[in-house]
């Protein structure tokens, strides 16, 4: 392996001060099959056994700085690029779609009504596009190893970092074993015996594990094969609902928008009632979305950032509109919010998916096994970006120095060995589903990470203000982006004042949970994750006697790491780029900018 390094003076945009972007690239990592007999070194087994050792690691200068180090190791990362646009594309518009759309809504219907969930998901939507923009904005500028779980370290501070990686990586941990169980308690739906669960756990691991020993080429392949499915099966109910609810049915009656009135568009015999269930739908709707960071992360393992990251983020907006604005509409059109089915039902019991309780409720036969079968596909794909998610995060913070170094190992097939083999070791909890105690293990286990969501989105956005703040107060512009958020800055200080909303909505349902007096262990249950992240950022704090709150602007590094140092060329690349654009029809260039 050789290190180039290389320092390119670049004149500044303004001012008459130059910029040294110091820059360090890495040949692509090979290794030499020559060692030992040249018939098992050149055979598939010879070389399936070198894939698995450890890839090269470079030599950096001792005199770096920490942020310095941190910056060019994750940016050199041996990870493979193997994702195609088509991955990323399908990973953008079905990824995150899971049991908080098919399942999770239901209960969101119950407490909120028709109204409530439209509401809800529709802000929470507008915060996604925004968070979604501005790291497909990051993840194009800096394609470095962990995505956005190195943004928090490199642009806000290392406490903030370090505790919202923390944070993140709980969540994917505790995911896992929770999304095995969840497919193994959705098999019940054709009546499987409770006792076959283990076996049923068993299966689902290894498939999942088996998945994530492919690499990057592995995970991005299933998650494209899972997504097709899950997004024909959207298509497929939008299509059937709009039937049904204009008298298509067995008994072609016009069903209209006859439950918003009876039972009502909300829930609740009083304004405050209706106000306190409509705060519940946010926390349903972040689980929904959970996982729309996904093409930041993975952005850092594409073949071409520059062009698929910006087309897989601009996905999102359909994403929101289509799949979840127009689902949720039609389903608060087709089930009413005091369905008898509705009350009670676990969040991933499959019979009450209002996607299954609107077939069932007009007579339809064999879909509801069709859409339990694509449940179980979408519980299988968040157990496979669990493990895809938490091994990245994992060999990030062990290249931050907030865990040890053999975390960080990846092998010479860009696979994150001991982070696959954590995540794999903390999905054993699973088979904890025949235990009594299993209800409790996993509430528990889902607050320690119930919030990581909204800690994520909004470093995100705050990382991006950062950024776009430390381009001006470095006399740089917003002409050297090769991908610039259609919102702006703007849509990310609504994003960030989106999700402080959020909390706030949280804590309120944490301290007054609808239908009990308040109480100590609902009120941990909800929040617990916020006083874990507070406890980790305090630590880290007194750990490195870290007393700054934000790094200064002038002092952050918008530059190690880019995939393009000459930024004169590229300029002009861009300036092209934009003229050919605007001498295009509108119609051509509005749908440029939306896809």
């Amino acid at each position: 392996m050789s290190i180039i390094e290389e320092k390119t003076r670049l004149p500044a945009s303004k001012g008459g001060d130059n910029v040294v972007v110091e820059n360090i690239s890495q040949e692509p990592v090979s290794y030499d099959q020559s060692q030992g007999s040249s018939t098992e070194a050149h055979s598939r087994w010879g070389r399936f056994k070198e894939s698995f050792k450890r890839a090269e690691e470079m030599e950096l200068d001792p005199n770096l700085t920490e942020a310095e180090r941190i910056a060019i190791k994750t940016a050199q990362s041996p990870l493979k690029h193997h994702l195609k646009n088509r991955h990323l594309q399908m990973i953008a518009i079905g990824g995150a779609i899971g049991t908080g759309l098919f399942v999770g809504s239901g209960t969101a219907l119950r407490t909120a009504g028709p109204a409530g969930i439209l509401i809800g998901w529709g802000l929470t939507g507008t915060m996604i596009y925004s968070m979604v923009m501005a790291v497909g904005e990051l993840a194009v500028v800096f394609p470095v190893a962990g995505g956005f779980t190195t943004y928090a370290t490199r642009f806000v501070d290392e406490s903030f970092g370090f505790a919202a990686n923390f944070i993140y990586m709980l969540q994917w941990l505790v995911v896992l074993p929770l999304e095995i169980v969840a497919a193994s308690i959705t098999v019940n739906y054709w009546g499987t015996d409770p006792k076959y669960r283990d076996g049923f756990v068993a299966l689902f691991y290894v498939v999942i594990v088996i998945i994530n020993m492919f690499g990057v080429k592995g995970y991005g392949e299933a998650e494209f094969i899972f997504s097709f499915i899950k997004v024909i099966t959207v298509i497929g109910f939008i299509i059937m609902a709009i039937v049904l609810i204009c008298g298509g049915g067995k008994d072609h009656k016009y069903i209209g928008a006859q439950y918003w009135y009876n039972p009502g568009a909300f829930v609740g015999d009083t304004a405050g009632q209706q106000f306190q269930g409509f705060c519940t739908v946010f926390v349903t709707a972040a689980f929904s979305f959970a996982g729309s960071e996904l093409v930041g992360l993975a952005g850092s393992e594409a073949e071409e950032p520059r062009k698929s990251v910006p087309g897989a983020a601009k996905q999102v907006f359909w994403r929101i509109t289509l799949f979840y604005i127009l689902c949720l509409l039609l389903i608060g059109m087709l089930v009413p919010s005091d369905s008898p089915r509705l009350i009670g039902a676990s969040s991933v019991d499959a019979a009450a998916s209002p996607f299954v309780i609107a077939i069932v409720n007009h007579g339809i036969k064999g879909l509801p096994s069709v859409v339990n079968v694509v449940i179980l596909i979408a519980v299988l794909s968040v157990g496979n970006s669990a493990i895809y998610s938490c091994s990245r995060t994992l060999a990030a913070l062990a290249d931050q120095g907030f865990l040890p170094s053999i975390c960080g190992y990846i092998d010479r097939g860009g696979r994150p060995l001991v982070g696959i083999a954590i995540s794999a070791f903390f999905g054993l909890i699973a088979f904890v589903a025949q235990s009594k105690k299993e209800g409790d293990v996993f509430n528990w286990l889902m607050a320690l990470s119930g919030l990581s969501s909204l800690f994520t989105w909004a470093g995100i956005c705050l990382c991006h203000i950062r950024y776009r703040g430390a381009l001006a107060a470095q006399g740089r512009s917003t002409d050297e982006l090769p991908f610039q958020a259609p919102a702006g800055v703007w849509g990310s200080y609504w994003g960030f004042f989106m999700c402080i909303l959020m909390f706030i909505a949280q804590f309120y349902v944490g301290l007054f949970p609808p239908g009990t007096k308040p109480n100590a262990y609902d009120f941990f249950l909800a929040y617990l994750s916020f006083c874990i992240f507070i406890a980790l950022y305090a630590f880290h704090k007194i750990w490195k006697r870290n007393w700054k709150l934000f790094i200064p602007l002038k002092d952050l590094d918008i530059d190690t790491g880019r995939r393009e140092v000459d930024l004169d060329v590229l300029r002009e690349e861009l300036a092209e780029e934009r003229a050919a654009l605007a001498a295009r029809p509108f119609w051509y260039r509005s749908w440029k900018f939306w896809c």
